[in-house]
């Protein structure tokens, strides 16, 4: 197969028809008949389901993987790209924020550079003031303490060749960042500058933001755990001064210490850090046993369509589980 469509669907019933009609034309216009599109249910709360089924039914290019519950969006995006055959594999997020139309742009790119990937960057990040901020906070911070080099403002757009996919998902972790995985899975890789549009309102609130770069950090650094060892080595230097310090007070100046408020304060700054970083060492900790417990990645309540994407489903599962 040449060509290979992959979406995910939450709360996307509004989009589902304009997507596939311009989905399905721009895949006609890249590969004539030789494609598909292979969208993956994450437990949307809407009917999603129900229009994605009648797409199966009405048109035979389209196959549609319902998973049991909501796993969320990078495993969503995870198991599509699994089910995916084609030579070519164009990711993309089927609420008409990214334009199923810029496949031509990104193929022209990639037979120009001989990529593997041509993904897509927002020249200036879509939102308000405020998610502008806390998106560009996110990827500083993630390359900061990563040393992984994500660029600023992508999106989930890309076309990908089949090897870099095969290579994508042959990642095992369970806890998984999508971002930082395109890029250690390597290969060329090259940027498109795009616009993105805004057709709903973000699921992304501050605190699942704050939680996804603890996820995100987590996942492919260590770099917090030798941050604790180092600041604790550095109290504990600072302390052996300040005790010395007083010592010397005591013994040589015969001016005894006095006064409870530092020693109250330097408690709770101590206790303060050591809570901090057990909970840095517990969120390690924490992913730890959910690798080790080996649950199943994703499950697949039910295949519409096409059964060869049921049975590549099956295999990634069963690799994952």
């Amino acid at each position: 197969m040449k060509l290979s469509i992959v979406a995910t669907l939450y709360q996307s019933a509004p989009y589902i028809a304009e997507f596939h009609q311009r989905a399905t034309a721009v895949a006609r216009q890249f590969a004539g008949d030789d494609y598909e599109i292979v969208l993956v249910n994450d437990g949307s709360p809407d009917n999603s389901l129900e229009l994605a089924v009648q797409l199966t039914e009405a048109d035979g290019h389209v196959v549609l993987i319902d998973l049991s519950r909501n796993f969320g969006h990078h495993k969503a995006m995870m198991t599509g790209l699994a089910a995916a055959s084609g030579e070519h594999v164009f990711l993309i997020d089927s609420d008409l924020e990214e334009e199923p139309e810029w496949l031509i742009s990104f193929d022209e790119q990639m037979r120009q550079e001989s990529s593997d990937v041509v993904y897509g960057v927002q020249a200036r990040r879509k939102g308000g003031v405020g998610e502008r901020v806390t998106g560009n906070l996110f990827y500083k911070l993630f390359r900061v303490l990563t040393g992984i080099n994500q660029p600023d403002n992508i999106v989930t757009a890309r076309l990908m060749s089949r090897r870099y996919v095969r290579a994508l998902v042959s990642h095992r972790e369970r806890e998984l960042n999508i971002g930082g995985l395109w890029v250690i899975t390597g290969y060329k890789q090259s940027r498109q500058i795009v616009r993105k549009y805004a057709t709903s309102p973000t699921t992304y609130t501050l605190s699942k933001k704050f939680s996804h770069l603890v996820n995100a950090v987590t996942s492919f650094s260590s770099l917090p755990l030798v941050f604790t060892f180092y600041v604790g080595l550095l109290i504990s230097a600072s302390a052996a001064l300040f005790i010395g310090y007083l010592a010397f007070l005591y013994f040589f100046v015969s001016t005894p210490p006095d006064g409870y408020t530092s020693i109250i304060a330097s408690i709770w700054l101590f206790s303060g850090l050591i809570i901090f970083f057990v909970g840095v060492q517990g969120i390690y900790i924490s992913k730890i046993f959910s690798e080790v417990k080996s649950r199943p990645y994703v499950i697949v309540r039910q295949v519409y369509g096409n059964t060869s994407v049921r049975r590549s489903a099956d295999e990634w599962i069963q690799q994952h589980s």
